[in-house]
């Protein structure tokens, strides 16, 4: 779990209220004193802070949650809710990518293909993951890790979590925008049940190579676009500045997609934030995966193949051109 954990702007309260009751622990253990009635209060007290300062986020504010550095990130969550992780490595043409993890492992018991995107939690680790962008090799092992699941029909699941694809001139002259094009046009008519969550950052066709799936699940403080809010206040506004107001534009948050149909579910996050508490976070992303699973083993292929193409066809509002 993570202890120690960086405090966002309007976590700034909350940083302080968790500092007292630090403190006061630190006092009576050193000074042997009876503080349980103050450290109750105190706790009494953060846990209406989080409640109110979360449930009250901006779009922006949940962009910054989402790029929480303290956030889970995939090998967390493989650790936490699946077992028996087995990795698989390379695409088989060019190199392994650091950036797309993946593999075999169990959920509830039962044998899934997971695959997700990885990000650093210091400096090595970033470059060791190019910052969870990957190059079209990766996703390429991606689809390669696809492919096998849907031979032995066993579920696949995609965590998301990246700022998008790496736009280097390597990665454009490997073939970027068709390994991106490929895992779409795959993953929309594989022969086995597919689930995907954005569990940080869902950024543009780098998230999209890997989420078209049966179902598509966001936790709460995710987001999901197809371009970052800073990225978009450039291109509309001339300055980057602007960013809270193109998050609230680009209708980003999980929430948003709901309501428009682009997603399945918001998976509810602990009070604070995923940051704040893995277990829980965990606990309620293998509850979602469970359920959902559970409702798509059943369907016949041509049935799975069927609703997911409904489910993509009829998403966003057609106007017939004059």
């Amino acid at each position: 779990m993570a202890t120690q954990v960086a405090h966002l702007d309007f976590e700034r309260a909350i940083a302080d209220v968790e500092e007292q009751i630090t403190a006061l622990r630190t006092l009576a253990r050193e000074r042997g004193l009876d503080v349980s009635t103050e450290i109750v209060a105190l706790e009494r007290k953060l846990d209406d802070l989080k409640q109110d300062t979360f449930a009250n986020l901006s779009p922006i504010e949940r962009v910054q949650v989402a790029r929480h550095p303290k956030r889970p990130y995939t090998m967390d969550y493989l650790e936490m809710v699946f077992t028996d992780f087995v990795e698989l490595h390379g695409d088989r043409q060019f190199r392994d990518d650091e950036a797309i993890v993946g593999g075999w492992a169990r959920l509830d018991g039962e044998p899934v293909m997971i695959i997700g995107h990885q990000k650093g939690r210091d400096m090595k680790e970033n470059v060791l993951r190019n910052f969870g962008m990957p190059h079209p090799e990766g996703y390429r092992k991606a689809l390669r890790l696809m492919k096998l699941a849907e031979k032995f029909r066993r579920p696949l699941i995609t965590l998301i979590d990246t700022m998008g694809a790496y736009p280097g001139l390597g990665a454009e002259q490997r073939g970027q925008g068709e390994a991106i094009a490929r895992n779409l046009r795959e993953m929309a008519a594989l022969n086995t049940p597919s689930v995907a969550v954005v569990i940080g950052e869902g950024g543009s066709g780098g998230a999209l190579a890997i989420g078209v799936a049966d179902r598509v699940l966001m936790l709460e403080n995710s987001i999901y676009s197809v371009i970052s809010p800073e990225g978009c206040a450039a291109i509309l506004w001339k300055s980057a500045a602007e960013r809270d107001k193109a998050a609230t534009a680009m209708k980003i948050t999980a929430g948003d997609l709901r309501g428009l149909g682009v997603i399945d579910e918001v998976i509810a996050e602990p009070a604070g934030g995923a940051h704040s508490n893995w277990e829980d976070t965990a606990a309620a992303l293998r509850d979602a995966l469970v359920r959902h699973l559970a409702e798509l083993r059943p369907l016949p292929v041509d049935e799975l193949r069927r609703v997911r193409w409904e489910k993509y066809m009829g998403m966003g509002e057609w106007r017939q051109a004059r």
